[in-house]
């Protein structure tokens, strides 16, 4: 049985849907709305929901979350498991991911799989960008993904100041 819980961010919340077999979507939400209730503390969600907080207060800087990619495309789960690889702080180009799971020529459809990413944060796809360093397209705005960069490596993403 799916269920869902919420957990709140610097950007809002995020809704966390899953079942005993893992997460399947962590997506930003509006609000918050009912929590399941009666949730065991290892409930794949639950786990989830308490590995975000952890990310957002800057004291995790990897998930160990049980995830339930089923129904979704073999090559989507393939750049998704890429994405894991990832680490905190750093970025790559769709280009690299391309070539990581041996495709180096589908690299629109490596940026497909991101946009398709069914959880945010948990699956990093805020940590791809363009081959020259430019920032590409993110389901939440260019915003909250620098926002995450940010949050993950300020002295790289540092925002610059005015002289004058």
């Amino acid at each position: 049985m799916l269920v869902k819980v919420y957990c709140p961010s610097p950007f809002g919340f995020f809704e966390i849907t899953g079942s005993e077999f893992g997460v399947r979507t962590v997506h930003f939400c509006e609000k918050a709305g009912e929590d399941a209730s009666g949730l065991a503390d290892d409930h794949p969600v639950a786990v989830c929901r308490r590995q975000l907080t952890e990310y957002f207060s800057g004291k995790r800087k990897t998930f160990d979350v049980k995830l339930d990619w089923s129904g979704t495309p073999e090559f989507h789960q393939l750049v998704w498991k890429a994405l894991l690889e990832i680490p905190f702080g750093e970025t790559v180009a769709y280009s690299d991911i391309a070539a990581r799971i041996g495709h180096p020529k589908a690299v629109r459809a490596v940026g497909l799989a991101n946009r398709g990413n069914p959880a945010a944060i948990v699956v990093p796809c805020h940590r791809v960008i363009g081959k020259t360093g430019e920032l590409r397209g993110y389901f939440y705005g260019l915003d909250t993904k620098m926002a995450l960069l940010r949050h993950e490596n300020p002295a790289r993403f540092a925002e610059q100041g005015s002289l004058f």
